[in-house]
């Protein structure tokens, strides 16, 4: 199913006249910034969008994430008229429209990741090349962990990093 895609001015008429706009981001990402009246229903929760016949604006941060996964967003509106925000949040952003933005809370868990595994990585390649070869396997790890999240979807570093101090704000 392809969805009709909005400019943030095209979503802010919608919302207007009575459009849901639905965040399909995660928790963690809809708590650091957010548009206002926004509902947060991940993708693995679409079940759990309300089905009361009115349109739906789905959106993510740049609008990869919608366009990616249009056919099961337009399933779980369930009939009424489906859109994406074109551009996602940064559009919106940009556009000039109103964001919630919570510096507080933790960065997003693959924003995280992301930046763990990058310093494990030099930290390897820096060890192994001034202190002991050995050190060089630190970066294998890295890599081989971040293949093995790729294939199967599981991310040890990422569960890691969910239970850490600064990381339990996000998901109360």
């Amino acid at each position: 199913m392809t969805l009709v895609t909005l400019s943030p001015a095209d979503t802010r008429t919608a919302i207007d006249a009575g459009a849901r706009l639905i965040d399909i981001r995660g928790a963690d990402e809809h708590a650091r910034e957010r548009i206002p009246g926004a509902l947060n229903i991940p993708l693995d929760r679409l079940g759990d969008l309300p089905r009361d016949g009115r349109p739906v604006v789905f959106h993510c941060r740049s609008g990869m994430r919608t366009a990616a996964n249009a056919s099961q967003l337009g399933a779980a509106a369930g009939g009424a008229p489906a859109y994406i925000l074109g551009g996602g949040i940064a559009a919106w952003r940009q556009a000039g429209q109103p964001i919630i933005a919570d510096r507080s809370q933790p960065l997003e868990i693959m924003r995280q990741v992301q930046i763990t595994a990058g310093v494990l990585v030099v930290s390897g390649v820096v060890l192994g090349t001034f202190v002991a070869p050995g050190f060089f396997g630190l970066s294998a790890v890295v890599g081989a962990g971040l293949m093995f999240a790729g294939a199967t979807g599981w991310c040890g570093m990422a569960n890691l990093l969910r239970v850490m101090p600064w990381n339990r704000r996000a998901a109360a």
